[in-house]
């Protein structure tokens, strides 16, 4: 009996790793456009973003941090990456979770991001 398959089995095929790769840099390239508005540096290159996962459905789940967990704007940065992120082709949903464990740190931080804030 091949009759038992579900249904929605056939309606969402696994991501490609293509497809998958071209999301990824569409993400990236999202979350350079939402900065800290205490540091002139966006938050990709702040090392901010702890986790992004990308379900088949194009279900998008970011677990980011902040700089300090009593930040001005800590209620309102993770809107601003959903909405960065919802602008992507293709993507259905975008929920944004804050995290403080791991604390961040400056050691996060890309070379990129330490040479804007003339850190080396």
């Amino acid at each position: 009996m091949d009759d038992a398959a579900p249904i929605d089995a056939q309606t969402t095929a696994p991501l490609s790793q293509g497809e998958l790769d071209a999301i990824t840099d569409q993400l990236i390239e999202r979350l350079k456009t939402v900065y800290d508005p205490e540091i002139p540096v966006d938050i990709y290159e702040l090392g901010l973003i702890y986790k992004v996962d990308v379900s088949d459905q194009k279900d998008v789940v970011i677990d980011m941090t902040l700089t300090a967990p009593g930040c001005p704007v800590a209620g309102e940065m993770p809107g601003w990456v959903e909405d960065a992120v919802k602008v992507i082709p293709g993507i259905r949903s975008c929920k944004v979770e804050l995290v403080f464990d791991p604390p961040w740190d400056p050691s996060r931080m890309s070379d990129e991001a330490k040479l804007q804030l003339n850190m080396f």
